[in-house]
This record gives C-alpha cells, sequence and structure tokens, in this order.
C-alpha cells in the first residue's frame, strides 16, 4: 500500500497532467448527472371530428345517418375515445350503428376511429342535440351542435339550411354540407 501512495506522490504534475485530471474528472461527472431514466413518452395528442354531410331536415320517424371519423395529431396504441349527447330540442334518439341506442349524456366507448350513428326523430318539432367526444387522456373534448328542422316546415324562405356551431372552433374541423 505505501508502495502505491509513494508512486503517486513521486508523480511530477506539470499544467498538462492538472488541467487533464479536471477534463478527466469534470467530464466523467458531466456524463453522469446528465442522463435520466425517465422517457418522454407523450400519451395524449388533440384530435379533430370530420363529420361528412348530411341532411338539414327530418320529419317524424325518419332516420338520419351521421358519419363520423376521428383524426388525432399523434398515434398512441393505449387513447380510448367515447361519445356522449345531449338533446336539448326535440325528440329522438341517437344509435350507433350496429350498436347500443345512446342515452343522454352517458359515456358510450368508441370501438374505432369512424363510426356511424342514426338520428331517429320521434316528434314533428325542430330537433336540437350535442355530441362530444373525448379521450381518456382529459384533453380538450371535441364537441358539435346539431340542428334539424321539421321537414314539413320551412323556416329559410325554401333554402332548408342546416346550422351546425362548433362550440370549441380551435379543435374543430367539420366537413360542412
Amino acid at each position: 500500500m505505501t508502495d502505491i501512495l509513494n508512486r503517486i506522490g513521486a508523480i511530477r504534475v506539470t499544467p498538462i497532467r492538472f488541467f487533464g485530471f479536471w477534463a478527466i474528472l469534470f467530464a466523467l461527472v458531466f456524463s453522469l448527472t446528465s442522463c435520466s431514466d425517465d422517457l418522454d413518452v407523450q400519451q395524449s395528442y388533440p384530435f379533430t371530428v370530420e363529420v361528412m354531410p348530411y341532411a338539414d331536415k327530418i320529419a317524424n320517424g325518419e332516420t338520419i345517418e351521421l358519419r363520423f371519423e376521428i383524426k388525432p395529431e399523434g398515434n398512441y396504441s393505449n387513447t380510448m375515445y367515447t361519445i356522449r349527447y345531449f338533446q336539448y330540442e326535440g325528440n329522438g334518439s341517437l344509435k350507433m350503428v350496429d350498436g347500443p341506442v345512446l342515452v343522454n349524456n352517458d359515456r358510450v366507448l368508441l370501438e374505432s376511429m369512424t363510426f356511424r350513428l342514426n338520428y331517429t326523430a320521434k316528434s314533428s318539432d325542430s330537433h336540437k342535440f350535442l355530441v362530444v367526444i373525448e379521450d381518456n387522456f382529459d384533453s380538450t373534448p371535441w364537441e358539435q351542435a346539431f340542428e334539424f328542422n321539421n321537414n314539413d316546415s320551412d323556416d329559410n324562405g325554401g333554402t332548408g339550411s342546416l346550422v351546425v356551431t362548433p362550440i370549441n372552433p380551435g379543435t374543430v374541423t367539420p366537413i360542412g354540407k
């Protein structure tokens, strides 16, 4: 042991060795402290929903099909989307094609990024409802109001236009009629 200490003591310290020692020590400390075991994995991506064109008038007992496609800005395999709706005017039912009838303001899991809904009017009034699509990461939900006029009335001077009002236009890209 004393032989090792004598050898270390006999080493002549030159400026090159002095700065070389500190450069190696700095590089070692820097390399050990700059690494992080945490991976930055983004799970939540903003998304938009495209709605295909649809009819703007509906009669009692008539069904209109609404086609949707969710378009996220990124891809994370564990993202799940849910849908819910709130009907605030008229009387009707909203049903997923090949799926359940949606209950007002209850969430239903979407099994695909593209899906279709059938709205069936159960009154001769005008119909208004809000569709909300959310992901499982509590990002900004997509919302869109749908309004259908009675097939027998002509409120717009014969034009029969549909009013689609996006609630949060920063995340909505509906395909208009």
